[in-house]
């Protein structure tokens, strides 16, 4: 099979439906929007939530409970992970985004002790769980907070 015998599954794709093409094509004249009213005008139609006027849901309902607004969100790397390295290298924020392991730094690096660690690394972090610190020192290695 070459690229260009690909073909998509049967009935998977429909042609667009063509508005406004006479009244054989079943969607001529108003074009399946009716008589007049806002939906059948240019760039009309209602916001989503807009609920003609009433009060919407959203507002309707009680808000409950505290949203800190300076809350710190740490992007989480467990221990088994850091397997990945080589012996002896020191592991921050930039080394895990380089290896692929994190996508984005947030707030900072927080190291979690799930898994095993069996190389000697320097890891450097905002945070570490106490099994964390545990098991990267009985691997040998060191452990600095920024």
């Amino acid at each position: 099979m070459k690229l260009h015998d690909l073909k998509p599954a049967q009935g998977s794709r429909k042609d667009k439906t063509r508005l406004g093409r006479g009244t054989g094509s079943g969607c001529g004249k108003t074009s399946g929007k009716g008589h007049k009213g806002q939906k059948a005008r240019s760039g009309g139609g209602v916001r989503p939530g807009f609920e003609g006027g009433q009060m919407p849901i959203y507002r309707r309902l009680p808000k409950r409970g505290f949203k800190n607004i300076w809350r710190k969100e740490y992007a989480e790397v467990n221990v088994g992970t850091l397997e990945n390295f080589e012996a002896e290298t020191t592991v921050d924020a930039v080394a895990l985004v380089e290896a692929g392991i994190l996508k984005n730094v947030l707030d900072g690096v927080r190291i979690l002790g799930e898994g095993s660690l069996t190389k000697k690394l320097n890891v450097k972090a905002q945070g570490f769980t106490k099994s964390a610190v545990a098991k990267i020192e009985a691997a040998g290695g060191t452990v600095e907070v920024i």
